[in-house]
């Protein structure tokens, strides 16, 4: 399965890309096992994951959320304004 990440703020700057496509292993099915699978093969964003939230095709989705083959998952990092 193949599936387009985008990476927005800090998790950007930590990924060293604002998007790219992953082909995924056959275990990794939801969004709890892409964030795992993220975080070993993006050392960079080992830890740094826990306060992020996922989109699926645009809407925001749970860790239990299934990934389908052409899915475009965003990461996106809490933000602060001042």
């Amino acid at each position: 399965m193949t599936i387009k990440l985008l990476y927005f703020a800090a998790i950007r700057d930590l990924a060293g890309r604002s998007q790219e496509s992953m082909d995924l292993p056959p275990a990794v099915s939801t969004i709890g096992a892409l964030r795992a699978h993220l975080e070993r093969v993006v050392p960079a964003l080992a830890g740094r994951l826990d306060a992020v939230r996922w989109a699926k095709n645009e809407v925001f989705v749970g860790m239990e959320t299934t990934l389908d083959d052409g899915d475009v998952v965003a990461l996106i990092p809490p933000v602060a304004g001042g």
